[in-house]
């Protein structure tokens, strides 16, 4: 029997944690052939579809169900915006342990919400890809983080995300260096200058608005570093008007020239609160670069009015399919224009125009029959 097709007469406890074992096992694989990916996302399918209410009114008014869906392509893809409007849990909000919220760009802004029973499955997602896409056979670096604590963020996804790196990756000197009171420039240009004097390859991770704001600082203080071999950035979540809007050629050039950190070192993480897996890029040497993700998670390019998908090639909009989704839904429809290419996809930008309409489109619908 499949791990995750758990008998029904489990209590939800003992359902998710039978559901979390058989997930774990299956990431800790090398790999995945399409056949064992799409059995786990079937699977999945089976337990959110009797499990998650507003899920399956939407999927039963397509006229999709388990018994129909035979690919993970055909699961119905919620679109990003549900997870503000609407519950979307198989487990009782009761057992929740973790729950993360968007951030919103506005001021009122309605937030989404993504539960979690446990972070068992989140976090192991997240080491793994971490281990491999951005440490790249490292143990252990210096980290210098350009993002708030957990503490100070506890419902932000990235706030968790960037404590687990320096939990499981970073060296004891690793460091925060935004406080309430905005980015610790000097502190930081100590962390650095330190850095660069002893030879030990140093990391800064956060949100890409932070590293334009450091970016901005150094350049008005007529100051550079060149970090030692082995020193890399990551950097997530674009400018979303809190700083000046970057051409990303620009961004990564300056990046280098600040730091003395190559483009190929400057990694770019794409992720969503609406997700438990991330993607990566290998480095932005050459633009636009080709994001990845591990062997628990698939994507789709397609056209929001239809929801087939589009040509090789041609640009879509980003469905993804995350088994460690577990206890949401496993496919979502983003509001991510992208293309197709070998080896993943390239991210374009929002949803514009028609595209952006179809989204629209698509989360009406999914309201009406979620509501019915």
């Amino acid at each position: 029997m499949n791990a995750i097709n758990t008998p029904t007469d489990l209590s939800p406890q003992a359902r998710t944690a039978a559901i979390v074992q058989g997930l774990l096992a299956f990431m800790a694989q090398g790999g995945a052939s399409d056949e064992a990916f799409n059995q786990q996302a079937l699977a999945l399918f089976a337990h959110q579809f009797q499990h998650n209410p507003a899920f399956q009114r939407f999927c039963r008014q397509k006229g999709q169900t388990p018994r129909s869906v035979n690919r993970w392509q055909d699961i119905p893809a919620v679109p990003i915006s549900a997870f503000k409007a609407l519950t979307l849990s198989c487990q009782p909000l009761a057992d929740t342990d973790r729950v993360f919220m968007t951030s919103g760009t506005t001021q009122g802004d309605v937030k989404g919400k993504h539960h979690h029973p446990t972070l068992a499955v989140y976090d192991a997602s997240m080491r793994a890809n971490f281990s491999q896409r951005f440490m790249r056979g490292t143990d252990r670096i210096a980290m210098g983080i350009l993002f708030p604590t957990e503490e100070m963020l506890p419902n932000s996804s990235l706030a968790h995300y960037l404590a687990l790196a320096v939990q499981a990756f970073g060296t004891a000197d690793s460091q925060y260096f935004l406080t309430p009171q905005g980015l610790d420039t000097a502190r930081l240009c100590a962390a650095l200058a330190q850095a660069e004097q002893t030879g030990t390859p140093y990391a800064l991770l956060g949100a890409s608005y932070s590293l334009v704001h450091l970016m901005d600082a150094l350049q008005q203080q007529g100051r550079s570093f060149a970090l030692p071999a082995g020193s890399r950035v990551l950097d997530t979540g674009g400018f979303k008007g809190q700083s000046r809007d970057i051409p990303m050629a620009q961004f990564y050039a300056q990046l280098s020239q600040l730091l003395g950190v190559p483009a190929s070192h400057c990694i770019n993480m794409y992720g969503m609160t609406e997700l438990s897996t991330q993607f990566y890029d290998a480095g932005n040497a050459v633009l636009p670069s080709v994001k990845s993700g591990p062997h628990w998670i698939r994507s789709r390019l397609v056209n929001p009015m239809t929801g087939e998908e589009v040509a090789h090639g041609a640009p879509g909009v980003l469905a993804h399919c995350d088994l460690a989704n577990f206890n949401s839904v496993t496919t979502i429809l983003t509001e991510d224009v992208g293309v197709a290419v070998d080896g993943g996809f390239l991210l374009l930008g929002r949803a514009e125009g028609a595209q952006a309409k179809g989204c629209s489109l698509a989360v009406e619908a999914f309201l009406r029959a979620a509501r019915a």
